[in-house]
């Protein structure tokens, strides 16, 4: 072998035992399960075998702002419903508040009860798919039980055919609801700008006041269930209140005027780690409140609090970093608007020491106290003589300019953006959704989960699943969240007939 050949095989050689060594150092868990949208999560392990870094890496891009751009305006409930299948009445309903703001048009009284209406039976509706389905199962069956045992067939095993189907039956009719005055549910043209497309015709209403008295039952009973199997077995409970599952942060969410949880509208609020409000704003105001980071090895955008500053993926006071969803919800309201919703509110934060709440896992009880709120609101909703009215449309007349909305989807606040020419065409539109808004603390938690649980190379699919916990609790939507052009990780090897690494090119 002449010495420059041997110099290749030499370096190839070593690059071969330093891509060895590396995956020794690497674990990788690719795909993620059970959540809306695609991902990887890198743990990487120092010589001894103990965490250095922890990495929720997605690699999904998507352009919907960016393929916006041209369009009419009153097309954006329906392309923006496209963005995810789990939570398209979300975006619709965003979108079309945006309008609403983009017009200067306000809906009459019936109309916004009905969207009102239909987005409660939404957040119920998925709200129940999470608790059962998603993360339910590292609960219901357990996070030691076997990987194939740890899904909706785990569960049905567990809690039994009838409740199975009683999850089942009662989404299909929420559901159903929403394809009633949206015609469909998974890409629903119900929001207008200044209305809604159709009214409730009062033949309809005694259906609706079944299901609505239907679904406040299945909302006590999801909440016995979660008292029965989770709250009553202490291991869990040990677990949910861990430092491993811990983070000090910022909450952010929609309360109404008296400072209460409220789904569909409101000012948004942000209280501080001790639970002092920060800040409260209207829709309008978004930009002075929240900015966004971008790092190279995800799609995904980092939202922080403006007024605090990035300072990295820390907690604590002198972070931008917040959270959403149903945990931040309850933290940075003074209370839930339905009686039944505020004694377990009352019970959630008593049993765990007080307000605010920082376990990350606790968001699975959060989620259960706001389906009992969604079923109150419904019943309420339903038994307002004025739903049923025909008018359900204000015929907008201003010349469009700049429209935001904002609603609480499942998975936390979410921002629709719309800036148009004097045609109502798009020109700019921008949107912050709900796992942006929790993008740094979820990865924070992935972080600081397989720190806690993975020890001196010790690796398990127990372990391993019990990091995807510390993801799984706040029911991220990837698909929905990723905006950012990060770097392509392009790794391209050349190997010789035997598989030998020769070469290895990375951008």
């Amino acid at each position: 072998m002449n010495p420059a050949t041997q110099q290749v095989w030499n370096e190839a050689h070593d690059r071969a035992r330093a891509a060895a060594f590396e995956e020794r150092r690497r674990v990788t868990i690719d795909p993620i399960t059970r959540l809306e949208g695609h991902g990887k999560i890198d743990v990487f392990l120092d010589e001894a075998g103990d965490v250095e870094r922890a990495y929720l890496q997605i690699p999904e891009l998507r352009g919907f702002e960016v393929f916006s751009i041209g369009r009419p305006a009153e097309d954006m409930p329906q392309i923006t419903s496209r963005i995810c299948g789990v939570c398209p009445t979300a975006h619709h309903m965003a979108a079309t508040k945006a309008l609403d703001d983009l017009y200067q048009v306000e809906p009459p009284p019936a109309a916004r009860k009905i969207r009102d209406l239909v987005y409660n039976a939404f957040m119920l509706e998925d709200h129940a798919l999470h608790v059962y389905l998603l993360g339910g199962p590292d609960f219901i069956v357990g996070p030691d039980a076997p990987a194939a045992q740890r899904n909706v067939v785990g569960v049905i095993q567990k809690v039994g055919v009838e409740v199975g189907r009683k999850v089942i039956t009662m989404r299909r009719r929420l559901r159903e609801l929403i394809a009633y005055f949206g015609g469909k549910v998974i890409h629903p043209v119900l929001g207008l700008p200044g209305g809604v497309s159709k009214p409730l015709d009062p033949q309809d209403l005694p259906q609706f006041k079944q299901l609505a008295g239907d679904a406040l039952e299945f909302a006590q009973f999801t909440l016995q269930v979660f008292k029965d199997l989770v709250l009553k077995n202490p291991d869990y409970v040990k677990l949910i209140t861990s430092d491993t599952y811990t983070h000090r942060t910022y909450y952010m969410g929609l309360v109404d005027a008296q400072n209460r949880v409220n789904f569909y509208d409101g000012d948004i609020r942000v209280v501080d780690p001790n639970g002092r409000e920060f800040a409260k704003f209207p829709a309008r105001r978004y930009r002075e409140f929240i900015a966004e980071h971008v790092e190279p090895w995800s799609y995904v955008k980092f939202c922080y609090l403006k007024p605090v500053g990035w300072q990295g993926f820390t907690d604590g006071p002198q972070s931008g970093v917040y959270a959403v969803a149903p945990l931040a919800r309850l933290n940075a309201a003074d209370g839930m608007a339905t009686p039944l919703a505020q004694k377990a509110c009352d019970e959630f934060f008593a049993t765990l020491g007080g307000k605010p709440v920082h376990h990350t896992l606790a968001t699975h009880w959060a989620r259960v106290v706001e389906i009992l709120q969604a079923a109150e609101r419904m019943v309420e909703l339903v038994n307002d003589p004025e739903i049923t009215s025909s008018h359900v449309r204000n015929i907008p007349t201003a010349k469009p300019s700049v429209g935001i909305g904002v609603v609480e989807a499942p998975r936390g606040t979410l921002f629709h953006h719309f800036e148009t020419d004097e045609n109502g065409l798009i020109k700019m539109a921008n949107l912050i959704v709900a796992t942006q808004n929790n993008a740094a603390r979820i990865a924070m938690s992935v972080d600081k989960a397989a720190r806690g649980l993975i020890k001196k190379g010790q690796v398990s699919d127990r372990l391993l699943n019990m990091v995807e916990m510390a993801f799984r609790a706040y029911d991220p939507c990837f698909g929905c969240a990723t905006h950012a052009a990060g770097q392509i990780p392009l790794v391209i090897r050349l190997r010789d007939r035997h598989g030998r690494v020769l070469r290895e090119i990375r951008n």
